[in-house]
C-alpha cells in the first residue's frame, strides 16, 4: 500500500489566509459599528465613561459572556435565535433606507437562507437539541451567514444549493404559486359575497 500524501504547505497558507482575510473583516465592521451612533453604541459611551474602560473591551466581554451562556446557559435557543434576528433586522432596515443596493441584495440572500434553515430546523430540532453545544453551533452558524465578506455562508448556500434547486423547479414552482394565488382569490371572493349577503339578510328581517 502507498503512503498517503501530506497537505501541500500552499494548501494551509492559502487556509490561513482566508481565515486572516475573514477575521480582518469581522474586526473592521466591528470597529465600524462601535463608532456608528445607536442605542447600543450609546450604552456602551455611558458604561464606558462611568468605568473607564474601552468600548471594544467592554463589547469583547458581552460577546464572551454570550458565548458562554450558550455553552451552559438556560435558554440558549431564544438567545441564539435573537442573534440570527436581531442584527440581520437592523442591518436590514439601514439597506432598505440607503440608495445602496448591494446591501440590499445581501440581506434579501441572508433572509431566504435563513427561512429554509429554520423550515429544516423545525423538523430536526427534535433530536439535534441533544447535540453537546448545539446552540453555540448554531450561533456560529447564523453569524458566519451575515459575515460582512462575499464568501459569507448565506451566499454560498444561496448560490451553490438554493438558487441551482430553484432554477431546475422554477416552473414548478410558479404552478404552484399561481395556483394557490387563484384559490385564495376566490375564497376571498366567496367569503366577501357571504358577508354582504349575511348583512342584507340581517336587514331584511
Amino acid at each position: 500500500m502507498g503512503k498517503s500524501k501530506d497537505p501541500s504547505p500552499v494548501h494551509f497558507q492559502s487556509s490561513r489566509a482566508s481565515c486572516e482575510t475573514m477575521m480582518a473583516a469581522v474586526t473592521e465592521r466591528c470597529e465600524a459599528f462601535l463608532k456608528e451612533k445607536n442605542v447600543v453604541t450609546d450604552f456602551l459611551a455611558k458604561l464606558e465613561e462611568r468605568t473607564g474602560v474601552q468600548r471594544q473591551y467592554i463589547a469583547a466581554g458581552a460577546v464572551s459572556i454570550v458565548a458562554l451562556y450558550l455553552l451552559f446557559g438556560y435558554g440558549a435557543s431564544l438567545l441564539c435565535n435573537l442573534i440570527g434576528f436581531a442584527y440581520p433586522a437592523y442591518a436590514s432596515i439601514k439597506a432598505i433606507e440607503s440608495r445602496n443596493k448591494e446591501d440590499d441584495t445581501q440581506w434579501l440572500t441572508y433572509w431566504v437562507v435563513y427561512g429554509l434553515f429554520s423550515v429544516a430546523e423545525f423538523f430536526s430540532d427534535i433530536f439535534l437539541f441533544w447535540f453537546p453545544f448545539y446552540y453555540a453551533g448554531k450561533c456560529l452558524f447564523l453569524i458566519w451567514c451575515m459575515a460582512p465578506v462575499s464568501w459569507n455562508g448565506s451566499q454560498i448556500i444561496y448560490t451553490r444549493v438554493v438558487l441551482p434547486f430553484f432554477r431546475k423547479h422554477e416552473a414548478a414552482f410558479d404552478s404552484v404559486v399561481k395556483d394557490l394565488g387563484g384559490k385564495a382569490k376566490s375564497a376571498a371572493q366567496t367569503a366577501v359575497t357571504e358577508g354582504f349577503t349575511m348583512l342584507g339578510d340581517d336587514k331584511n328581517k
